[in-house]
């Protein structure tokens, strides 16, 4: 089997200039439209397919990404694996700004989003998805090593929290998800990585954390201006991961 990378980009990562000989190809799905055109070219001779999760122009905000639609378009294109880029906020001290974060597990806090395939189930077949390890066990270690390779601040673990958006959490949500466990905190994972399972096509994500959401008292409160400015100084890191691991896969 040939080896096709879906790259899903999040806020400003997805360049379509990482991509040699790119072209879009427009398609439709059984579930509507994709957010964007995806791209198709090549990374040191492995083919791709980048898929701007947000638009090229990020007017879609999250709660209204199709991620069904995006999933399935990736494995209609014949994507054999997936890695998904996204910025989050921190919700441990030592997670500091800039730092990558090789995520392992997610926590499903979305309330609006179309998170099955499965709809109803059909000719006697139940489908429900095994997703005790949602993130694949062979790319996440290759975003490690890869890390380790570049020698980029990272950590090897790390649980999300999806949250529906677009606005941040109050500092009660923000403890909250703290003591439940989540590491990091951001809009897009979950669907993402569920929708990647029940297709079986292998799926991890890099994450950014750019600011440390509202949780510590003496630490202002996340904008997104701050996101910004600190996404813009370290997006290089998670391009270079990038272009550097689908060499491995």
């Amino acid at each position: 089997m040939n080896t096709k990378i879906g790259i899903i980009g999040g806020s400003g990562l997805d360049n379509p200039n990482i991509l040699k000989d790119g072209k879009d190809i427009t398609l439709t799905t059984p579930y509507g439209s994709p957010s964007s055109p995806l791209k198709q070219g090549t990374i040191n001779n492995t083919s791709v397919i980048l898929l701007a999760r947000h638009s090229r122009d990020h007017s879609i905000p999250p709660t209204q990404v199709n991620n069904r639609a995006n999933i399935w378009a990736l494995k209609e294109l014949g994507c054999t694996h997936i890695l998904a880029t996204t910025a989050c906020g921190s919700l441990r001290k030592d997670i500091e700004r800039g730092d990558l974060v090789i995520l392992d597990q997610f926590i499903d806090f979305t309330r609006h989003r179309k998170v099955s395939f499965f709809e109803e189930f059909k000719d006697g077949k139940i489908n429900h998805t095994p997703l005790a390890t949602p993130f694949a066990a062979d790319l996440r270690q290759k975003l490690i090593t890869t890390c380790q390779e570049l020698s980029l601040r990272h950590h090897q673990t790390g649980t999300v929290i999806t949250i529906e958006g677009p606005r941040f959490s109050t500092k009660a949500e923000s403890k909250m998800f703290r003591l439940w466990g989540a590491d990091v905190i951001n809009m897009s994972i979950a669907p993402e990585a569920i929708l990647a399972n029940e297709l079986a096509i292998p799926y991890a994500a890099i994450a950014m954390s750019t600011d440390y959401d509202c949780l510590f008292d003496d630490v202002q409160p996340v904008t997104w201006e701050d996101i910004l400015k600190v996404f813009h100084h370290n997006v290089d890191k998670v391009t270079n991961v990038l272009t550097t691991v689908i060499t491995k896969i």
